[in-house]
């Protein structure tokens, strides 16, 4: 399972880097000059939330207008048509199906963090506005559309609303004092050194 999701990172990865660091240099330079303008607080878990969120939307911009060869592929206007013609064990099916939810999954888990939804309508919506436009500018730039694409999309965006309501839920039962900002920049400062090393042990 790991093999095919690794080699796909590792495609990512490979086109997605210069972007990835200019765009970090551009944005903590820039934000950096405004919090010092204006006098405000650093608080190091939320701009590390932004800066992270900024980056996703960015490399998801970049892998879907990608230019692949598409020379064998069709539209598909027809659910689960896709998803059903591909193996489990297949690396088409790691690819183009789990692929296609975790791709959304932090989609999901922002805008609810974002938007501290505690129902999943809002987060759903915005996930669907999301997946329908990459599905018709792909459409429209020489790649195709796939309304399985768009399911599998929705699914990700579902479970990363689930995960953030979970782990809303365990932290509101957690002691007071993990809800204060310097409990909160540590953890963020861990959860990103081990998002990080996660990238670089599947890329390796």
């Amino acid at each position: 399972m790991l093999k095919p999701i690794s080699s796909t990172l590792q495609s990512v990865i490979s086109f997605t880097w210069p972007m990835v660091i200019i765009s970090v240099i551009i944005m903590v330079s820039f934000r950096i000059c405004y919090l010092i303008v204006k006098e405000e607080k650093i608080v190091l878990y939320k701009e590390l939330s932004m800066l992270i969120f900024g980056i996703y939307i960015l490399c998801l911009f970049q892998v879907v207008t990608f230019q692949d060869d598409t020379t064998w592929a069709s539209n598909n206007f027809i659910p689960f048509k896709e998803i059903l013609r591909y193996s489990i064990t297949s690396r088409l099916f790691y690819k183009n199906v789990i692929g296609n939810m975790i791709m959304f999954l932090p989609f999901g888990f922002f805008t609810s963090f974002y938007l501290k939804s505690e129902k999943i309508q809002l987060p759903l919506i915005l996930t669907l506005i999301a997946s329908i436009s990459i599905e018709f500018v792909q459409l429209s730039i020489g790649r195709v559309f796939d309304v399985d694409d768009i399911l599998l999309n929705i699914l990700g965006g579902i479970i990363g609303y689930e995960i953030y309501s979970l782990l809303r839920k365990i932290g509101e039962k957690l002691p007071s004092f993990t809800k204060k900002d310097w409990f909160l920049n540590t953890l963020s400062v861990l959860v990103l050194v081990g998002l990080i090393t996660g990238i670089v042990f599947i890329v390796i």
